[in-house]
């Protein structure tokens, strides 16, 4: 967008310098003819596309002129081509993302059983108050459960606003020949705009002017580092390829031009990204689905039984609203009603604690599909790098320097800097970029090139004052860098006479050299000294660095000819530069390395240098990856493409566009992969939605990228998505402890009416109010303690289990049946005890017979004590919890003496006493439940030595024979 700031670059002058400056002032002759068209970059029947026309020929094809179109003509484009603006999609409207969330199959089964309820209630003679009762309950967690879900889920994505967000709001534009500032959205194909450092493009241009022109394409492309752009016609081809052309979204750097507008809002090349953004479906998690398909065999068991102990009711002579009443009592004790509250906030836990790690989760159930991570798609500029060039070795004298620190701070140290001195010099004054300080708790920045910025940086390192060099050689002429010469030039003031400073390719800048300075002193440059300057080169590209040359010479006057003064140069020597890595990036690549997780590089940038980060940091460690470009994926059909990635090879994808990013991502996706997606750029959108847990950088990345993502990382460092894929583990862990916790008692509250049922015994065992008590009032907070449990000492040492692996996989059904069944047998056996010690025949117990009021408390009091024994057993999978600690997680023993004296009032307090028709338990009885209510957690520590014992024993073989080998 066009900035509110004012960009200086700290000379006194703009950074195109005055002569860009003026030249930009000027106004050509009307050149419209007719036929001429409008719009598209291309004409009909194979007309060139609009870059590869003259300057002419542009405002001839797009029927307009230097000057700018007419105001009348402007108006019917606008009419014709629409604003210049992303269209907005539809957004979900409040009441229906509400409604939503009753759609879920376990608030549809509560709904009917409460509807059910109702009717009971209405058709029942006598009324009976506590089926009215039993009625509002099941709907009060159906409304509590919906609650938490709109709360958790009320922040929807917004990516379209975000895009939207991205396009500048002013731009200043020709029109008639008078300079405007517009809004961006007047924009229209034919417009004559300019533009210069700081300001960002309105729309897709040609560009007619360029003047030390360079743009930050990162936002479109992800290539870290500034390219140049021209005004001559360029070849055909892809239109982001296109060095003429400016694209909406993107910035200028440095330079200033004039550009002609040709595409507008969802015409140009980022409104093709915002297409595909806004086409991709919102992707379910694992977890998501993995619930649904539990909520659906839950409900149909629940659903199942419950009709089948109604037809079995039904011919006892029971009435048919008290065989519903029965049936529904066996429904509500098969579901989890606070299955979806707990699971909501446990994952909320682990987002707070990703957060405390600089990991923001925007969607709650993207924590879990962390967890769940096959395969990492990572980008590399800022994420595995720090995104800040920064010089690292210079060569002169035929010595190599180091150089120390990191970044655009001035902060470090050259070995030897006095050798280095004047290269750096001469590279610092062939420089248009400018560093910025920090103004608060900020970074050093660079307003310009970044190469720039890190010579700047590496001068002042060594020593060198540059503000200081500029006043004593004040610059007088320019030529600016460009793709064929890969060479810049500038000439300086020096005293009475002038000399050009040189940088750039060490190829090209050598092949123009005829001396070397050496010690101070200028020497012929003779073969061997070449050689000896390849040789250096060649050394410091070999590791992984960017290299350039610096040289200088003498020239006749302040306006020489490029070709005097870029010949005849004495060569000073080469710097190497990098973009480094973060340093924390190489242990979090080990740890998914160690996780099964595979890392692949997405990345626009250049394959050697994708390939020296990708070994820096340890995502290559083998001789021959497979380094893969984008002209090379479109040649790759879907077969082919699904083959390459089959293979385990270590695999690096550069040179790549959105579409191909997306492509692989479903790709991996269609081979059974759980894919995180890193992108910081509105280029990475489509494949961060696509994805089944985007990643987008926090502090370096863009808007539309943030808000496509389901994750956000407030550092912007892969290490934090090796942090967050090991407490996504967690959480999943932690969910599957209390999916075991929450369906244990499930049986100890379904057995005993069954055993009811076939005994013959007329009442129930336990009421539905009474089950609904236990699962919202006894469980939900132990459950959230144990959502809260940390990560086990070997979680990041496993394999990434498989998208196919059931939530209730038989471990977790065993050990469901194995608690739940000592749970039943206990509590079964306390309610039939207490039943048959009052000496009453079955058909003599009424609802209101203190014995049967007793029995129901006991059997309720017995789940709840039984949980909280349950509570630590679940904690651990092999461990002792005596080795992990009783005290070790005082919130779930806090929460379990919560639901103990949450039973406690049930019991004793009147009030309740009358809504849940209990009765007061003796001292006696207790001590009874808590004997019962151990034993789960005895038994299961049982277990767990029987299998660390079972698995000691069948790794002694393993480790005989590791130890032969050594």
């Amino acid at each position: 967008m066009r900035r509110s700031r004012t960009v200086s670059t700290g000379r006194g002058r703009g950074p195109a310098g005055p002569a860009a400056r003026a030249a930009l002032m000027g106004v050509g002759a009307d050149v419209t003819g007719p036929g001429a068209r409008t719009g598209p970059p291309a004409g009909p029947g194979g007309a060139p596309t609009v870059q590869e026309l003259r300057a002419g020929d542009v405002f001839t094809m797009l029927d307009t002129s230097p000057r700018g179109l007419p105001a009348a003509r402007a108006r019917t484009r606008l009419d014709r081509y629409g604003a210049n603006e992303l269209p907005r999609p539809g957004r979900t409207r409040v009441w229906r993302q509400l409604a939503a969330q009753f759609t879920d199959l376990f608030a549809i089964v509560l709904l009917v059983a409460s509807a059910i309820t109702f009717v009971a209630y209405g058709l029942g003679r006598p009324r009976d108050v506590g089926t009215l009762q039993l009625a509002f309950a099941i709907l009060g967690v159906v409304v509590l459960n919906a609650a938490i879900g709109f709360a958790q889920e009320y922040s929807a994505e917004r990516t379209a606003e975000s895009l939207q967000a991205m396009v500048p709001h002013t731009c200043r534009v020709l029109r008639d020949g008078e300079r405007l500032e517009l809004p961006a959205r007047e924009l229209v194909p034919g417009d004559v705009v300019w533009v210069e450092a700081g300001d960002a493009v309105s729309a897709d241009c040609r560009v007619v002017e360029a003047h030390e022109l360079s743009v930050d394409n990162a936002p479109l492309t992800g290539e870290s580092n500034a390219v140049g752009r021209t005004a001559e016609p360029v070849s055909s081809g892809p239109a982001l390829e296109a060095r003429n052309c400016l694209f909406m979204g993107t910035e200028v750097v440095a330079g200033a031009g004039r550009a002609v507008v040709f595409a507008t809002g969802a015409r140009t090349e980022f409104g093709k990204i915002y297409r595909l953004a806004a086409a991709a479906p919102p992707q379910k998690t694992p977890l998501q689905r993995q619930v649904a398909s539990m909520a659906r065999r839950v409900a149909g068991a629940a659903l199942a039984i419950g009709a089948l102990l109604f037809a079995v009711r039904l011919p006892t002579g029971e009435s048919v609203v008290s065989s519903f009443v029965f049936a529904l009592g066996v429904m509500v004790a098969l579901v989890p009603e606070g299955l979806p509250a707990t699971l909501s906030v446990s994952l909320a836990i682990g987002v707070r604690r990703m957060a405390r790690r600089h990991a923001l989760v925007k969607r709650l159930l993207a924590v879990e599909a962390l967890g769940s991570t096959t395969v990492i798609c990572t980008d590399k500029t800022g994420t595995l790098t720090q995104a800040e060039m920064t010089v690292t070795r210079v060569w002169a004298d035929g010595v190599l320097h180091a150089v120390s620190g990191v970044g655009y701070a001035p902060v470090g140290e050259v070995d030897d800097p006095a050798p280095v001195r004047e290269l750096l010099r001469v590279a610092g004054l062939c420089c248009d970029a400018r560093l910025v300080p920090p103004t608060g708790p900020g970074h050093w920045k660079v307003l310009g090139d970044t190469t720039e910025g890190a010579l700047l940086v590496a001068a002042a390192k060594a020593g060198v004052d540059l503000a200081a060099a500029e006043a004593a050689a004040p610059r007088v002429t320019e030529f600016p860098f460009d793709s064929d010469r890969k060479l810049m030039t500038t000439v300086h003031r020096d005293g009475a006479g002038h000399h050009a400073c040189v940088k750039g390719a060490p190829s090209e800048l050598l092949a123009r050299c005829t001396a070397v300075e050496w010690k101070g002193e200028r020497r012929p440059l003779t073969e061997e000294t070449r050689a000896a300057v390849v040789a250096a080169g060649d050394d410091l590209a070999s590791q992984g660095l960017r290299v350039l040359a610096a040289a200088r010479r003498e020239v006749g006057g302040p306006r020489p000819a490029r070709e005097e003064a870029e010949s005849g140069l004495t060569l000073l020597g080469l710097v190497g530069m990098l973009d480094p890595p973060r340093p924390e990036v190489t242990d979090a690549v080990g740890a998914c390395r160690r996780a099964g997780v595979r890392i692949v590089m997405v990345t626009g940038d250049h394959p050697l240098t994708a390939e020296a980060v990708a070994r820096r940091v340890g995502i290559v460690l083998g001789p021959d990856p497979v380094v893969v470009t984008g002209a090379r994926l479109d040649a790759l059909d879907g077969d082919a493409l699904d083959a390459l990635l089959a293979e385990p090879s270590e695999l690096l994808l550069c040179r790549v566009s959105p579409e191909h990013k997306m492509r692989v991502v479903t790709a991996f996706q269609r081979r059974g992969e759980v894919v995180a997606v890193t992108g910081d750029g509105a280029n990475d959108a489509p494949a961060l939605k696509h994805g089944d847990i985007g990643v987008a950088m926090g502090a370096s990345g863009t808007d539309v990228a943030r808000e496509a993502a389901s994750m956000v990382l407030l550092d912007d460092s892969f290490a934090s998505i090796a942090t967050a894929v090991r407490l996504g583990r967690t959480v999943y862990q932690n969910i599957r402890k209390f999916l075991v916790y929450l369906f244990s008692h499930n049986i100890g509250e379904l057995v005993p009416i069954l055993a009811a049922t076939f005994t013959g015994f007329p009442l129930v065992p336990i009421s539905a109010v009474q089950i609904l008590a236990i699962d919202l009032g006894s469980d939900v907070l132990p459950a959230l303690a144990l959502g809260a449990e940390p990560p086990e000492p070997d979680v990041m040492d496993r394999p990434p289990r498989s998208r196919r692996e059931p939530l209730f996989s038989a471990a977790v059904v065993g050990r469901i049946l194995f608690l739940g069944g000592i749970q039943a047998l206990g509590v079964c056996a306390v309610f039939f005890w207490h039943i048959h010690s009052a000496g009453i025949p079955f058909d003599d117990f009424t609802k209101d017979d203190p014995v049967y009021r007793e029995a129901i408390t006991m059997v309720q009091a017995g789940i709840v004590v039984s949980q909280f024994f349950n509570a630590q057993a679940v904690r651990t999978d092999r461990e002792s919890v005596l080795k992990a600690g009783l005290l070790s997680n005082p919130a779930l023993l806090g929460a379990g003496f919560a639901g103990i004296g949450f039973m406690a009032a049930i019991s004793y307090v009147p009030l309740l006493q009358g809504v849940f028709n209990t009765a007061p338990l003796a001292a006696g009885d207790w001590a009874v439940l808590t004997g019962l209510g151990v034993l789960p957690l005895l038994a299961d520590e049982a277990r767990k030595g029987w299998l660390r014992r079972h698995r000691r024993v069948a790794l002694r073989p393993r480790a005989a024979r590791e130890e032969v080998n050594r």
